[in-house]
């Protein structure tokens, strides 16, 4: 007997099927010009450079995201770009989970990280928003479901008192550019 699942259920579990399921890649940021290169865009950065290497076009609009596909070996990879600004992520990366019917275990959600220090990467499994206003909406919009691995991307922590919000809409200066060179 089939199982149905319906547009916006989010499991865990992958169901049984002869054809691989692929993995959905989304890289949280804010659109624009005006915030290219800044420490809040690395999860796009990340997406570029990924979609780049294997020559994937991330032209596509799809649910409020700029979308590409293509293959990894025999594994297919959908890549996502929120166009919502990061604060609304969720609005983007649910929906899309819903349509393609992934299990939260093949998504895969880049993200920019001060507790970590410049340049430096770490996947995690899963786990809550820690304070990051792009996961959080990220989880709201999976039901409240934290099941979804993030590459955390480091950019360091503010210097002396500087506002934390500034910090993250600021570019990269040339030594930390360095270091989270994609």
């Amino acid at each position: 007997m089939l199982n149905r699942v319906s547009r916006r259920c989010f499991c865990t579990a992958a169901a049984a099927s002869t054809t691989p399921s692929p993995w959905l890649f989304v890289g949280l940021g804010n659109p624009g010009e005006k915030f290219k290169g800044t420490r809040h865009n690395v999860g796009f950065e990340m997406i570029d450079a990924f979609a780049g290497s294997l020559g994937i076009s991330m032209n596509i609009p799809l649910c409020k995201a700029l979308f590409g596909e293509g293959f990894v070996g025999d594994a297919p990879v959908l890549l996502a770009k929120p166009q919502t600004y990061m604060n609304l992520s969720g609005e983007s990366a649910g929906p899309l989970a819903a349509y393609y019917k992934l299990p939260l275990n093949r998504v895969i959600v880049f993200h920019d990280d001060m507790e970590l220090p410049c340049g430096v990467l770490r996947l995690q499994e899963k786990g809550g928003h820690g304070c990051h206003r792009g996961l959080k909406s990220v989880i709201n919009h999976f039901r409240g479901n934290r099941e979804f691995a993030r590459l955390r991307i480091g950019i360091g922590r503010p210097p002396g008192q500087m506002d934390p919000k500034a910090f993250l809409l600021q570019k990269f200066n040339a030594i930390a550019r360095e270091r989270v060179s994609l």
